[in-house]
């Protein structure tokens, strides 16, 4: 087929992709696979605990807690998910600055769901000449039952993303939230989440497909900035696939590479292969395009046929601008080091401070209005909101106490020992009073320290610094 038959039959019909064999095939189809074993499986996954849902991963929002296998981050560690963002920021934009859009070709959600649907539409309608023929023909049972049996598995295949999605928000077992939805007693929000996350994975993944790379992702607009002659990119080699007379099919008096390049002709036989198995339908040999992934699919396509011509791999590669033009390419910039180092640094800051939490969280405010309160005695009395919060799946036992303040009293009303329970939120009211034979006429403000002392052991868990104001 010609490239130009190839692309008005794209623009018809939108993107039909051919399936293809090859290495870059199978690194997708492995990172599919996992994926989809990760998201689809997890929800599914048992894991005890004293305290909480019985589930390996579990957002719950009622109870303010996301349960990670044996971590459970409360909302005061909110700084962990920064962390991640943070890391996944970075490690994008290293990995764009090395090999281009291999995120998008081989990780994004759009193109793991897109590839799916493309799989279930060839499962159902056959190979690219046959969906070809059946989008041409004219409506009849055979184009109602594929198509619309297209339809239901990918309906299916959204419903079942959608629903997935609900599970990691429930507190429940997943089995628990499959049967409420099905029988209608599930809370509205899993009707309402699981609907949107349907219809748009729906829409984008078996509709809009490569419109979402071309038009919508803001990431395929700005990604060029992070390129350099240094990154690798899916590349044409125009040199050798053009020659001097451009590329030519196989013909018998062009059919062997010495016949060819008497000719001046190059060693692209212009088969269309390479537009034929690319997912957003454009073509490579036309030079680097904004709609262009780095999925690599073009590469195998382009192998297998000089693999059965018997001539050298390699006309469509992973190249640096660097590379074409002669030179060696270096992975090891400043750019790319800097952006390493970052991720080293803020994954092992991450990973220190997930390792060293306390095993209870303790913040004290103090109440400024009114700031200290003068008693009938003299004595000047300040009060104090603490919360504490146990982050273990253990109950604890704590005392309270201050130290740093001479003379100084803590009354904490009818509490005396202090009880968490696993996970358990508290909040104490304290007031810290000081008689007046204790105060310095120039010294309005003291610093001293709230004291939180385990009760089994004697050992103090916590020490945080406070203020005590005198008029």
């Amino acid at each position: 087929m010609s490239n130009v038959s190839t692309t008005a039959q794209i623009n018809a019909h939108g993107v039909v992709p051919r399936s293809v064999k090859g290495r870059f095939r199978r690194i997708k189809s492995t990172i599919l696979f996992i994926a989809y074993f990760v998201y689809f499986g997890l929800p599914w996954l048992g894991w005890e605990r004293t305290v909480g849902p019985d589930r390996a991963v579990v957002f719950d929002i009622g109870a303010r807690k996301f349960y990670l296998f044996d971590l459970v981050v409360q909302p005061q560690q909110i700084f962990w998910l920064t962390g991640l963002l943070l890391i996944a920021a970075l490690l994008l934009f290293f990995v764009t600055g090395i090999a281009g859009r291999i995120f998008c070709g081989y990780f994004c959600f759009q193109t793991l769901w897109t590839d799916l649907f493309f799989m279930l539409e060839r499962w159902v309608q056959g190979e690219r000449p046959a969906r070809l023929r059946l989008a041409q023909q004219s409506w009849n049972a055979e184009k109602l039952f594929k198509k619309g049996l297209t339809s239901a598995l990918w309906l299916l295949a959204a419903f079942w993303t959608g629903f997935t999605f609900t599970l990691y928000w429930g507190s429940g077992t997943a089995s628990e939230m499959l049967v409420n939805f099905l029988t209608g007693e599930a809370h509205h929000a899993v009707y309402i989440t699981t609907l949107i996350l349907t219809t748009t994975t729906f829409v984008m993944a078996g509709l809009a497909r490569e419109n979402v790379c071309m038009h919508m992702c803001p990431y395929s607009r700005f990604q060029a900035v992070m390129f350099d002659k240094n990154t690798k990119l899916v590349t044409y080699d125009q040199a050798r696939g053009e020659g001097e007379q451009g590329r030519a099919k196989v013909t018998k008096a062009l059919k062997s590479l010495p016949q060819r390049h008497a000719a001046g002709v190059g060693d692209c036989i212009d088969c269309g292969f390479c537009v034929q198995v690319c997912p957003t339908g454009i073509d490579i040999r036309d030079g680097l395009q904004i709609s262009c992934i780095h999925c690599g699919l073009c590469i195998d396509a382009c192998d297998q046929i000089m693999e059965s011509r018997g001539w050298d791999k390699g006309l469509i590669r992973f190249a640096s601008e660097a590379e074409a033009q002669g030179g060696k390419t270096r992975h090891f910039t400043l750019k790319n080091l800097g952006y390493g180092v970052s991720i080293l640094v803020v994954t092992a800051v991450l990973f220190w401070s997930v390792a060293h939490q306390s095993e209870v969280d303790v913040s004290i405010s103090q109440i400024r209005q009114p700031l200290y309160v003068t008693l009938s005695d003299g004595s000047i009395q300040n009060s104090y909101e603490i919360k504490l919060t146990n982050d273990t799946s253990t109950p604890k036992d704590y005392r309270l106490g201050i130290t740093g303040l001479a003379q100084a009293v803590l009354d904490t009303g009818e509490i005396r020992d202090i009880h968490l329970k696993p996970l358990q939120h508290l909040m104490i009211y304290a007031k810290v009073r000081r008689p007046a034979a204790a105060q310095h006429a120039m010294d309005k403000i003291a610093d001293f320290r709230f004291t939180l002392t385990a009760t089994a052991t004697g050992e103090v868990v916590a020490e945080i610094p406070a203020r005590f104001y005198t008029p």
